[in-house]
């Protein structure tokens, strides 16, 4: 990073091209040397492959793991160039620089790191999705628009790989709705998403559609809308929306293009979900295949619609329910912040508590921050909290240390008043509190905190709900955070 953060769209791409991705920048320069439609440009490109050994492998792994009717194995860089063409050789090379250069940024939070391998699966699987949607295309032309949904995205994708500090900040505000995250990540950046992709496409001279497909996609000829369309569906497939509708109009806009039904559409992009799984392994990025979701289902839509039933159950029945759904969400999943925001508000609908939070360590380790609050209505809660833990000694300083959970009923308690701080009075709100460690590992990420609050007839809230925190349910609350530990260790090293 440089010691001035940037605060334009040409800084930043100046940032990105030249000193956080110049392996990509480079790449792009060298390949923009040989002609798309100049068959004695493949020797010369061959050639220049061979001095990159990296490149090279991936370049063979890649043609014999693409089909070829009576094609022996590939042995060499020329025979592969032969094979497959020079413009899917080039853009296998610019692929392959692009993984390699995202997934050595092994340094990251680890929000941003997860935030980063979803939005590189999204990408690839994008790109996948688009060349399958012109089946009837030209070479050529299936080429581009895999390429083009490929770094439709880039902007966002890189800056993540290189924000530093500005990209911690912004991926502790991501639980926010989408238009007020967009809004803010302007404000941070002093730039969008969208400007960074125009100017890194302009940046590696990379070609016109990319260009058409950020601006007004809609508008324009099928190819452009295909890119657009691509991008969309991956991000849908990955990330359900509330409304299924939408989903359901999406998949027939593409089927209209592609002049299929639906139901044939939905087995091409199985199929291309496969395909994808495989070279993604040639490109060395088995890391992001789990990342690539199946289509989603209808109980996949608008999750929150089930909260009026689930309250009708025992609480024995929540419990057992949310220890499954973390089971559940552990074979499908390995975004950490939907197995946060799920069990927050399951801790929320099981246990009936007012305010239930995750809040997330710092990379120095000094402060929790919020990460993500909901209100006993299992709604977000719009309540920022940063608490420092080693000003003084602190209670939640000392979870985190020991990594053994808390219960606080009076922390006006001998047992606490010397590890009460001024933030933590306001925090508690004269309440209670338990405190449980989160864990990747052996390594604590963060805290959740449970809370009821004193002042509950004062808000007509009955006087005979709960103010204190039970033993049991303190038992019951740990088992669950523990169970949460264990999914989040075994999707990290999956």
């Amino acid at each position: 990073m440089l010691k001035k953060t940037p605060n334009t769209a040409e800084q930043w791409i100046e940032l990105i091209a030249n000193t956080e991705l110049p392996a990509i920048t480079s790449t792009a320069k060298m390949l923009d040397k040989f002609s798309n439609d100049d068959k004695s440009s493949l020797p010369k490109l061959s050639k220049a492959i061979l001095h990159d050994q990296a490149l090279s492998s991936c370049l063979l792994k890649v043609a014999n793991n693409t089909q070829h009717m009576g094609v022996n194995k590939v042995t060499t860089v020329s025979r592969a160039t032969v094979i497959l063409g020079i413009q899917t050789v080039k853009n296998v090379c610019l692929t392959a620089k692009l993984v390699d250069s995202l997934l050595a940024s092994k340094s990251l939070d680890f929000l941003v790191y997860e935030r980063l391998m979803q939005l590189m699966a999204n990408s690839f699987f994008a790109a996948m999705l688009a060349k399958m949607m012109v089946p009837n295309y030209s070479d050529e032309t299936q080429e581009e628009v895999y390429l083009a949904a490929l770094l439709y995205g880039i902007g966002e994708t890189a800056f993540w790989s290189s924000g530093g500090k500005i990209a911690d900040q912004l991926a502790c505000a991501a639980g926010i709705d989408s238009s007020g995250f967009k809004e803010y990540c302007e404000q941070e950046i002093g730039t969008s998403f969208n400007s960074l992709s125009r100017g890194l496409a302009r940046t590696w001279n990379l070609s016109d559609l990319l260009l058409k497909a950020l601006d007004q996609p809609e508008s324009r000829t099928d190819e452009v809308k295909i890119v657009f369309f691509a991008d969309k569906l991956s991000t849908s497939i990955a990330q359900p929306g509330e409304n299924e509708e939408d989903f359901t109009k999406l998949l027939d806009n593409i089927a209209k293009i592609m002049k299929i039904t639906v139901s044939q559409l939905k087995v091409r992009i199985t199929h291309t979900r496969e395909q994808a799984a495989q070279l993604l392994s040639s490109y060395g990025a088995d890391v992001l295949i789990d990342l690539i979701k199946v289509l989603p289902k209808a109980s996949d839509f608008n999750q929150n619609s089930g909260l009026a039933s689930i309250n009708q159950m025992s609480k024995e029945k929540k419990l057992l329910s949310a220890f499954m759904k973390l089971t559940k969400l552990m074979k499908s999943s390995r975004d950490i912040n939907k197995f946060l925001q799920t069990i927050l508000i399951d801790i929320i609908n099981v246990f009936e508590f007012e305010r239930c939070s995750f809040l997330m360590l710092s990379d120095d380790k000094t402060q929790v921050k919020s990460r993500f609050v909901f209100n006993s209505q299992a709604e977000n809660d719009p309540t920022k909290i940063a608490i420092n833990i080693r000003q003084s000694d602190n209670a939640i300083g000392r979870v985190l240390d020991s990594k053994m959970p808390a219960l606080i009923n009076d922390y006006s308690h001998r047992q606490w008043r010397d590890i009460i701080t001024k933030e933590l009075v306001e925090f508690i709100q004269e309440g209670s509190l338990a405190i449980i460690p989160v864990k990747i590992g052996d390594r604590a990420v963060g805290v959740v905190c449970a809370q009821y609050f004193s002042n509950r007839q004062a808000r007509d809230i009955k006087s005979s709900e709960k103010s204190t925190i039970s033993t049991d349910d303190f038992q019951q609350l740990c088992s669950l955070i523990d169970h949460l530990n264990l999914c989040l260790t075994m999707i990290t090293l999956r």
